[in-house]
C-alpha cells in the first residue's frame, strides 16, 4: 500500500495527504534554519579573518564606510528614531491599543514588577553605565544646542544623555516589541523576523528572502554584542583598577572577557527563567543602592536641582532634537565621519540601538502576553524612560558638578579613557568607605548588566534559526563563547583602536537591518488594522506561513495577508 493511500479502488486518505505535506514543510524549515546558521557563521568568521589577515586594511575601509553612512544616511537614521516613537504612539491610541496580545481571553504570565525589571535588564546593558557620565561630560563642551535660550552648557550636556538612551531609544526596543508580539501572540507565529514580514513577499521567493532577512537580524545583533563585550571589558577593568588601585592592562581585559564569558555561558545553560530572573533582581537592587547612595552622598542639592530644570528643558527641545540631522554640513561632500557632531553621537548611538533591538525586542514580546497594546506602549516607554532620566541625571549630574568644583578632574579621567567617566565621578564622593562602596557597586554592575544583555541576545540568536523556538543548550553556549572569543580576540591584536574599529561594524550591521525594520512597520499596521475589526479573527495554530489554513480545516481568514503581487 502505497503511503497516503487507502485500499485499492479507495481514494487517498486527507489525514494522510495533509501529514505529509507538513513534514515536507518543516523538512524545508529545517533546512533554511541550517542555511541560516551556516551562513551566518561564514560571514562573522570572514570578517575576523579580514581583521587578523589585514588589521589596518580592515579598519580603513569600515571607516571609510562609516564616514559614507554619516555623510548619505544621517537623515534617514535621526528620522527613523522618530519614526519609530511616532509608530509606538500611533499602535497605543484609539482603539487599536485595545488590542491585546494574545487575543480577548490572554491571561498574562508575569506581574508589574517582574516584567520591568526584565524589561529594563534585557535593554539598557552596559551602554547606560558607559554614556551616562562619559556623554555629559563630553558634550558639555561641544552641544548643538549651546546659545539656546535657558540652555545652560550642564542642561545641554543632560538633555542630549537623555535623547540618546530614554525615549527614542526605547521607542526603538518597543518598534521591534509590537511587531513580533502580534506576530507570536495573535498571528501565532514563530518568534522571527522572517515570520513577522515574510507574507510581504510573493510566495516564490518567500523562503530565500526568509533567509536574508534573518541573516541580517543575527548579523546586527552580533555586531551590537560585540561592540557591547569591549566596552564591558574596558569599563570592567577600569573599575577593577579604579576600586583596587591596581595597573590597569591587557592581561586584565583578557581575564574580565574569560570570566563574563563563563557567567554568562553558565546561565544560559541553566536557562533563561532561572538564569535571567536571579541577574536582573540583582541587577536592580545594585542599581537602586548606587543610585541612593550617590544622591544622599554626593551633591544632593545640586542633583535635586538639575534634575528636574534640565528635564524640562529636555521635553521643550526633544522635538527639535529628534529632526535635528545638522543639515549645514551636507553644502560639501563629509571627509571624515569625525567631522560630524552626528556622526560621532545620534548615528553611532540609534545604530546601536537598532542592533540591540532584535534580541530586547523579541524578549519583551515573548514576556508580555496578556497585556493590550495601550499597557505595552506605556510600560515599555514609560517606566524604563524615568528610570533612565533618573539614572543619568543622578550620575551624570553629579559627574558635571564635581567635574566643576575640582578643576575639571572628570573630563581629565574621561579625555584619557572614556571608560574611566563613570569611576572617575565616584572617587571624588567625599566619605572615603562610601566612596569605595560605590565604586565596588559600579563595577560589579557593569559585569552583571552585559550577562544579562548577552544571556538575552544569545537566546534571541539561537530562537531565530531554529524551528520550534529553542535551541540545545550547547549551541546557546557556544554562542556565548563565540562571541566572547571574538571580543577577547579583536582587544587583543589592536586595544582601543579595534574597539573602534567594532563599534563601526555595528553601523555595517544596523543599516541593512533597518529595511527590515520598515517592513515589519507596514506588515504590522495592516495586521493591527484587522485585528482592531475582530480581535480573534487571525487567532491560529502556529503554521509554517507557507500552509493553506483550508488545509488544517481552519477558516481562510486566518492567513496573513497576500503579498503584493500575488493582490494584483
Amino acid at each position: 500500500m502505497t503511503s497516503g493511500t487507502g485500499k485499492r479502488g479507495e481514494p487517498p486518505d486527507p489525514a494522510s495527504h495533509l501529514d505529509a505535506r507538513l513534514e515536507a514543510k518543516a523538512r524545508a524549515r529545517n533546512r533554511d534554519n541550517s542555511i541560516i546558521r551556516i551562513v551566518s557563521l561564514i560571514l562573522i568568521g570572514a570578517v575576523v579573518a579580514l581583521a587578523l589577515l589585514n588589521a589596518t586594511g580592515a579598519a580603513n575601509l569600515i571607516h571609510s564606510f562609516r564616514t559614507t553612512v554619516t555623510g548619505s544616511l544621517t537623515w534617514y537614521l535621526v528620522l527613523l528614531a522618530t519614526v519609530a516613537l511616532i509608530f509606538c504612539l500611533y499602535m497605543a491610541l484609539g482603539s487599536r491599543g485595545n488590542i491585546r496580545l494574545g487575543g480577548r481571553g490572554a491571561k498574562r504570565e508575569y506581574g508589574n514588577f517582574a516584567w520591568y525589571s526584565m524589561l529594563f535588564g534585557c535593554g539598557q546593558g552596559i551602554g547606560l553605565i558607559f554614556w551616562s557620565v562619559a556623554e555629559p561630560i563630553l558634550v558639555k563642551n561641544d552641544n548643538p544646542l549651546a546659545g539656546s535660550v535657558g540652555v545652560t552648557a550642564n542642561d545641554g550636556a543632560l538633555m542630549w544623555t537623555y535623547f540618546h538612551w530614554s525615549l527614542h531609544a526605547w521607542a526603538i526596543y518597543c518598534l521591534v516589541a509590537i511587531c513580533l508580539a502580534i506576530s507570536f501572540h495573535n498571528m501565532k507565529r514563530e518568534l522571527t523576523f522572517r515570520d513577522a514580514v515574510i507574507n510581504a513577499f510573493p510566495e516564490r521567493i518567500r523562503p530565500g528572502m526568509g533567509i536574508v532577512i534573518e541573516v541580517i537580524v543575527i548579523l546586527a545583533t552580533v555586531f551590537g554584542l560585540s561592540t557591547s563585550f569591549a566596552f564591558a571589558a574596558m569599563q570592567l577593568s577600569s573599575g577593577i583598577s579604579q576600586t583596587f588601585d591596581v595597573q590597569n592592562s591587557t592581561a586584565i581585559r583578557t581575564v574580565v572577557i574569560i570570566v563574563i564569558g563563563i557567567i554568562a555561558a553558565i546561565s544560559v545553560y541553566v536557562g533563561i527563567e532561572k538564569g535571567m530572573k536571579i541577574i536582573s533582581e540583582t541587577n536592580s537592587i545594585l542599581s537602586i543602592a548606587l543610585v541612593v547612595g550617590v544622591v544622599i552622598f554626593g551633591p544632593t542639592l545640586y542633583i535635586l536641582s538639575v534634575v528636574p530644570q534640565s528635564v524640562g528643558q529636555f521635553l521643550f527641545n526633544a522635538p527639535w532634537m529628534g529632526m535635528w540631522t545638522d543639515a549645514e554640513l551636507n553644502h560639501e561632500p563629509l571627509l571624515n565621519w569625525t567631522e560630524s557632531w552626528n556622526g560621532n553621537w545620534t548615528v553611532f548611538i540609534w545604530c546601536w540601538s537598532w542592533a540591540f533591538s532584535p534580541f530586547v525586542g523579541s524578549f519583551i514580546a515573548r514576556i508580555s502576553k496578556g497585556r493590550t497594546l495601550r499597557e505595552f506602549v506605556t510600560g515599555v516607554l514609560g517606566i524604563p524612560t524615568l528610570i533612565c532620566v533618573i539614572w543619568i541625571g543622578v550620575l551624570g549630574g553629579s559627574a558635571l558638578h564635581y567635574d566643576e568644583q575640582s578643576g575639571g578632574s572628570v573630563t581629565s579621567a574621561t579625555l584619557e579613557d572614556t571608560s574611566l567617566g563613570l569611576f572617575a565621578m565616584l572617587h571624588e564622593i567625599p566619605l572615603g568607605p562610601i566612596s569605595f562602596i560605590l565604586l565596588l557597586i559600579a563595577t560589579i554592575l557593569v559585569g552583571t548588566y552585559y550577562i544579562t544583555s548577552l544571556d538575552s541576545g544569545v537566546h534571541a540568536l539561537s530562537s531565530f534559526a531554529s524551528s520550534d523556538g529553542k535551541s540545545s543548550k550547547a549551541y546557546r553556549t557556544a554562542l556565548v563563547l563565540g562571541i566572547a572569543g571574538i571580543a577577547l580576540l579583536l582587544l587583543s591584536i589592536g586595544g582601543e583602536d579595534v574597539v573602534g574599529t567594532v563599534q563601526t561594524g555595528t553601523i555595517i550591521g544596523a543599516v541593512p537591518y533597518t529595511l527590515v525594520i520598515i517592513l515589519m512597520i507596514g506588515m504590522t499596521v495592516k495586521r493591527a488594522n484587522r485585528l482592531k475589526r475582530d480581535p480573534e479573527q487571525l487567532a491560529a495554530p502556529n503554521i509554517h506561513p507557507s500552509i493553506d489554513p483550508v488545509d488544517l480545516g481552519l477558516d481562510p481568514s486566518v492567513r496573513d495577508e497576500p503579498g503584493e503581487a500575488e493582490q494584483k
